[in-house]
This record gives structure tokens, sequence and C-alpha cells, in this order.
């Protein structure tokens, strides 16, 4: 979920639009307690910086950022807010050089994957999040794990899916994800460009269980090295979604929101959690040390407004994910999608990787499907 900054350039990636999403999150946030962090009087908030910084990624995900959180929290207090393209793992040493050396971290909101945010929560750079109002409404899954307190917070749940162009299997969904190894679909399969989201499949794929994770990951590395033999596609989220949209590719693992953004787009995309099962993870927002005490206190307002309930609905329902607000509406098109976990027995079909296992080993693991795609 990556991209190169062009909008902090200045450039929208796409026309913004403006409805009733935008309204809905609106109203959660203007003139409701759900804007205040605690208690503190309008009268008493500190001074309005002119912007706020938000890191995102592109495509999809910052329109959906925008429309569902961004815009309503600009129309509820007159602060811009500026979204940062930069790729999370190269924003990421950047702040913590800026915490360690007491200069001002470049951005004052980083939208990140939940392992990244527990990696910068257990380095101390992170702002505690524990007096958002908002918190105590949450499902369990908000609450970040292996940490105490709330250094993060968790905003939604997203599967890894198996995503496919429908012309391409006539006769219905794949079964497994080793249809990725048939030769008709050589140099027409697609990943990430670190393999993120795909080892724990390609452990149950290559005959290995999730109970070896991390112990025994042979049958995934097996797995990778006969797909390097299909010369697979390797890029970030918008990438997929305009590599179905250019009929580049007919098979993919990715998040369900990519595909989905290629199939509203009139693209005969679909997606299939696979035998094998699919991963499913968690994005998280957190606040960067250092901060001037007036940024600092407007950076907790859109997180907290970030993680109201009309905010939630607005943001999630654009891009396909489940939220961590209850009662949340599910988009029509994804109410009982496997795709799109809500209950406990979905959760069951999918692939979970233990957030500390993750933030041991996932470098590791990235460093590895690069060699074997490189090598």
């Amino acid at each position: 979920m990556s991209m190169h900054d062009d909008e902090i350039r200045g450039a929208s990636r796409r026309q913004v639009l403006k409805g009733g999403m935008i309204a809905a999150a609106g109203a959660a946030l203007a003139g409701t307690p759900t804007m205040l962090i605690g208690r503190r009087a309008f009268a008493a908030e500190p001074a309005r910086p002119a912007e706020i910084i938000v890191r995102a990624w592109g495509g999809v995900w910052v329109d959906a950022l925008d429309q569902g959180v961004s815009q309503s929290f600009t129309e509820a207090t007159g602060i811009r807010v500026r979204h940062d393209l930069t790729e999370d793992n190269e924003i990421q040493p950047k702040i913590w050089a800026a915490v360690a050396q007491n200069r001002v971290p470049p951005i004052h909101v980083n939208w990140d994957t939940s392992t990244n945010a527990t990696k910068s929560a257990l380095r101390g750079v992170t702002l505690d999040l524990s007096d958002l109002s908002n918190l105590s409404q949450l499902l369990p899954v908000a609450r970040p794990k292996g940490l105490e307190g709330w250094p993060i917070v968790n905003t939604y749940s997203y599967v890894y899916v198996l995503a496919y162009r429908t012309e391409a299997f006539p006769d219905g969904a794949p079964k497994s994800w080793n249809v990725m190894l048939e030769p008709r679909f050589k140099g027409r399969v697609a990943l990430y460009n670190d393999g993120i989201g795909f080892h724990p499949s390609a452990q149950v794929a290559g005959g290995g269980k999730v109970s070896d994770i991390p112990g025994n990951m042979a049958p995934a590395w097996d797995f990778i090295r006969k797909l390097k033999a299909q010369q697979p596609l390797l890029g970030e989220d918008p990438d997929f979604t305009n590599w179905f949209q250019q009929g580049e590719i007919d098979v993919a693992c990715t998040i369900i929101s990519n595909a989905r953004e290629a199939k509203q787009n009139g693209i005969p995309v679909a997606w299939t959690v696979p035998q094998e099962g699919a991963k499913v993870d968690t994005d998280a927002l957190w606040i960067p040390k250092g901060l001037p005490e007036n940024e600092a206190y407007w950076a907790k307002q859109y997180v907290n407004h970030a993680i109201s309930k009309g905010a939630q609905q607005a943001w999630t329902e654009k891009l396909g994910l489940p939220g961590v607000q209850p009662g949340l509406t599910p988009p029509a098109d994804l109410a009982g999608d496997p795709a799109y976990p809500t209950t406990d027995e979905d959760f069951a079909r999918l692939i979970s990787v233990p957030t500390p296992v993750l933030v041991e080993h996932e470098r590791e693991w990235f460093q590895t499907f690069k060699e074997i795609m490189q090598g």
C-alpha cells in the first residue's frame, strides 16, 4: 500500500467527489462532543494551525481518507489537511530520526500498517492516545496487540484476496493460490513488490502449516521460487487497479480495495478467499512525538474524528473494509463476503499472524522475497 508523493506537491490524484458520505462524516464531527479529546471547552482549545500533514497511500486509499475523514475535518475546524504520499517504510526512519534528534517530525499523523505502527510504538516515538473520547466506543480489534495502552489505534481490518479477471475464469472463481502457477498465466500474475500479505498464503499453498510460522517458512519460499518462473508483476496498491484496468494481469494477491475499485470502474474483476485461506491484517493511525503542543492537539482531534462512527462509515465504506466502530453498515456489494470479515466465523476462515511475530520477522520476509525475485 504505497505510493510516491505527488499530492503533497499540490496535484490531487483524482477529482474529489462530494456527496452524502462527506455530509455524514461532517455531521459526526461538527458540533458534537466526539470532536473533542476530552471535555476541554471550545474557547480553551489551542491555536489552530493552517494545516496538518497526514501520511497516506495513493489511489483509492487517499481518495477514501480525503472523502471520509479529511474534508469533513477541514469543514468543521478550518484546518487544511495535506496528504503526504511518501511510502510508509520510507517515512518511518525519517520520523524516528526526527524524534531522536529532537526535531519536529515531517508529518502530524501517520496512517500506517499496524505492524510498522507497532515498531514505532516499541521504539517510543508515538504519542499516547488514551485520552481520545471515541476509544471507548470501539470494537476490540481497534486495541493494539502486544502493547500497553493506546500508542496507536487500529482503524479497520482487510484481507489480501486472490483477485482475478473474470474473463480468464469462465467456470467460476479459482479455488487455490496454486492457480498462479498455471503456465497460461505466465507474465500475468501480480504481487506486492515485497510480498506483503502473501507469505502466509504461500506457506499453506506450498504444503506448510500456519502453525509453522515463523519457525519453518521453507514451504512459503519454495512456492515463491516456483512463482518467480511466472515472471510476476511487482508493485504497490494503485498498480493493481491500473493493471486490471489495462488488461495486463489475470490473477493477483492484493487488498480487496484495489480489486473493488477496478470493478467499480467497470472492469470485469472479482476476488475470492481460496481454500488455503488469505491473510487478514489491520492498519492504524498514530502521532509522532516532537510536534508543537497546539499541532499535537489538533492531530489528536483528527485521529479522534477518524474513529468516530460517521467518519468510519464514510471512510471504510469507500475502501470496502470493516471498520472498528460497532454497527457500521457494510457496502451492499460486500455484505456476507468472506473477504469482509465481521464475525468470529469470518475471521476463522482467514490467516491471522500475531503482530509481535510480524514485528520481529516481516522485514526478514520482505528481504527473502526480494532476493528470490531478483535472483
